[in-house]
């Protein structure tokens, strides 16, 4: 387990003083219900946690690097860059995956590549590294990660309303309106994740978000890159 958190810690660029924390971090639920010690805890409550810092720390950077955007395209530019897909691909470039601990359901599964899995462990990741250095700490640490997404952007963050892009595409090429329906609802009451359908005639995609709204946005998304790369 050393020989581990020594080559996750190199990939983080961050250096713990308590790794016990980062442990934490890695320990799937699955893992923690078929151990004996029952007092040994998960990474849930570290994964609520580094939700917060995570829409604080991005939201922050966000605000300082664009002083002239709304509320409004602050909050679609953040739900565009901290969101599942976004955190599960951060997680991958990590390594993250091959350093959860993880229950037999969840290893036979392959729940070291689920996308759900990627993410919650990302924040739980990042909760690590704030309670461990602080604020600061974790300034840093997401600002290094998020750094090419955060140079991409270029555009208002108006072009991120994905749903409305999606709308006047639609009604251009095809004139109909997309509907959007949530098939699935999951976690507990503060930490919801929903899964919205989106279908625009025989198209459907999916979208996973942390309300409806984000939900719906990131189906959207997933619709207009289909149907832009069909007319390309």
């Amino acid at each position: 387990m050393k020989d581990d958190t020594y080559i996750l810690i190199q990939k983080l660029q961050y250096e713990f003083k308590d790794e016990a924390l980062l442990h934490e971090a890695c320990r799937h639920s699955s893992f923690v219900n078929e151990q004996a010690d029952m007092d040994l805890p998960d990474n849930e409550r570290f994964e609520f946690l580094g939700d917060a810092v995570l829409n604080l720390v991005v939201g922050h950077i966000l605000m300082k690097r664009f002083p002239e955007w709304k509320e409004g395209e602050l909050s679609r530019m953040r739900a565009s860059l901290v969101n599942e897909t976004q955190l599960a691909t951060l997680a991958r470039m990590l390594g993250l995956g091959a350093h959860i601990q993880l229950g037999r359901g969840e290893k036979q599964t392959n729940g070291r590549e689920k996308s759900s899995i990627l993410a919650n462990t990302f924040e739980a990741v990042v909760a690590a590294v704030y309670l461990d250095g602080g604020f600061d700490a974790a300034h840093k640490f997401i600002a290094t990660l998020f750094f090419d997404l955060l140079e991409s952007i270029h555009t208002p963050a108006a072009s991120y309303d994905f749903k409305s892009q999606l709308q006047e595409y639609v009604q251009a090429h095809q004139r109909v309106m997309p509907q959007y329906h949530v098939i699935n609802e999951s976690g507990p009451d503060h930490d919801k994740t929903f899964i919205v359908q989106l279908e625009v005639k025989a198209l459907k995609t999916e979208g996973v978000g942390k309300s409806k709204k984000l939900a719906e946005q990131d189906a959207a998304r997933s619709a207009l890159e289909i149907l832009k790369a069909d007319t390309s």
